[in-house]
């Protein structure tokens, strides 16, 4: 059974930096292109970028530049290092591949 499950979500100040990362079974990490999502409270899912089997990345508008997507599919692992973070961004991260989500990780950026 194919797996997610993503990492690394917290309290973060505004400004400051923050690390996801996302494991799961091999087969997705080999034959997958990698999403990632979040969840702000009360809204629905937003696509935040993406990262194919060979390490080619796009991302939404309004995280490009200061959004970053990684990938090391020998350790199943994909990342998404975020900075400049602000309080709009709080919400549930989201890692995807095909039709596999992870349960997600919460993201809180407050003073």
């Amino acid at each position: 059974q194919e797996q997610l499950e993503e990492s690394g979500g917290g309290f973060v100040q505004p400004g400051g930096s923050l690390t996801l990362s996302c494991t799961g079974s091999r087969s997705l990490f080999s034959f997958y292109t990698l999403y990632w999502y979040r969840q702000l409270p009360g809204m629905g899912r937003d696509w935040l970028g993406i990262i194919t089997e060979d390490g080619v990345t796009n991302y939404d508008a309004s995280v490009k530049g200061r959004f970053t997507i990684s990938r090391d599919n020998a350790k199943n692992m994909v990342v998404l290092q975020m900075r400049n973070l602000t309080p709009e961004a709080t919400a549930v991260y989201y890692c995807t591949a095909s039709t596999w989500w992870g349960p997600g990780t919460q993201v809180t950026v407050s003073s």
